[in-house]
């Protein structure tokens, strides 16, 4: 019996990786019936990570009343895996899709991320996974701190909870009141950037704009990063400036490793070692990953490159069925890629490539897959 694993990042705007899987599932299983095969979707940290972790560990989805971007009060979740791990994504109380027509990353919190951590630990977890992505927030994670017993106090001596607007008014931080259910969980924080807390590639100018922040703002919230970097670092002895990936999600990354102790890791490696994918891969006949695009971005450490390094240790082949292929990947293959597929079988635009990427991808892997029986692989 054939054992394949199927383990793909999501085909951004087409597909999910939950999609992907069961697509790929069903044209392996045409062609191999009783084939053992292993689903993996890749969550990436943002939205929709926690429904990925579930499909792929199994567990259990939590809801709870906490507070959203604007302190308003919200249903959020969070995921329970089978193992006890806890995973939590910040788009589902600080997601940009949340706050719609009314952006501004002044003003808003991921004090409810910090409800979410608080309430997982209350509730026995010892390992904590947090997904950065898809963030409306630029609070460098203070309003998450706060959530979790951290104080901050301004010029007058008055607490307040920060945003981004208000980091500079932060004169005093108090971790004396931090959570102690929190103080032996282990906090595994999912980045995939490495842009720096502030200045030109910090989170203010690199992110700020999507997130709704002008010009003005935007140099606003920069300096609030400076400042809160500066705070941290005179009372709290921790340097967050130097650290790649502090400027994820408007310095959420940052403030994870400032007020969490949390590990700072790259999604894939987070994946990867979550569902034990070593031990999952070993006797594998064939890898299946991809990705909406494999180019030289994906190489730094993306999703194909990835599991394509940890298939090598296994000598396990790994084939990527990709959206589009970009130019100098040669690098892929050297990682332990042995084959990069596109799906996209006609020459047209985005707009209608993206109505048929399903039928492209089934088709691309039934072809894949009548080749690879004809090998009598």
């Amino acid at each position: 019996m054939k054992k394949f694993v199927l383990i793909p990042d999501s085909f951004k705007g087409t597909m999910t990786p939950v999609e992907i899987c069961r697509i790929m599932d069903e044209e392996i299983r045409k062609i191999y019936p009783d084939a053992d095969i292993v689903s993996i979707p890749v969550a990436d940290g943002g939205e929709g990570s926690v429904d990925a972790f579930l499909s792929a560990c199994g567990g259990k989805k939590i809801e709870l009343t906490v507070k959203g971007p604007y302190l308003e009060e919200m249903t959020g979740f969070y995921g329970v895996l089978d193992n006890g791990t806890a995973v939590i994504e910040m788009a589902a109380c600080a997601g940009l899709p949340l706050v719609e027509n009314n952006k501004n990353p002044l003003k808003t919190s991921t004090y409810g991320v910090g409800q979410l951590i608080l309430h997982a630990a209350e509730s026995g977890c010892k390992k904590i996974i947090v997904g950065l992505g898809g963030s409306c927030t630029n609070d460098a994670g203070t309003g998450a701190a706060a959530a979790c017993g951290v104080r901050f106090y301004n010029e007058e001596g008055k607490e307040f909870i920060p945003t981004g607007g208000t980091l500079s008014e932060i004169r005093k931080i108090d971790v004396s009141g931090f959570a102690p259910e929190l103080k032996d969980v282990e906090i595994i924080t999912m980045c995939d950037i490495d842009n720096p807390l502030y200045g030109p590639f910090g989170a203010a100018h690199v992110f700020g704009p999507q997130k709704g922040a002008d010009e003005k703002m935007v140099l606003i919230l920069d300096e609030g990063l400076r400042d809160i970097s500066e705070l941290i670092k005179t009372q709290l002895g921790k340097d967050i400036s130097v650290i790649p990936g502090s400027g994820a999600a408007g310095g959420m990354g940052g403030g994870m490793v400032a007020f969490f102790d949390s590990k700072l890791q790259m999604g894939i490696e987070t994946v990867l070692d979550t569902v034990n994918f070593n031990d999952v891969a070993k006797d594998a006949d064939m890898i299946f990953t991809g990705e909406g695009k494999i180019d030289t971005q994906s190489i730094r450490g993306k999703v194909v490159i990835g599991v394509a390094r940890r298939a090598k240790s296994l000598g396990v082949p790994v084939v990527a069925v990709v959206g589009d292929i970009g130019d100098d990947i040669e690098l892929a293959y050297e990682e332990g890629v042995s084959g990069i597929f596109s799906i996209n079988r006609v020459a047209v635009d985005f707009k209608l490539a993206k109505k048929r990427s399903k039928s492209d991808l089934a088709l691309t892997m039934n072809n894949l897959m009548r080749f690879i029986k004809r090998l009598n692989f």
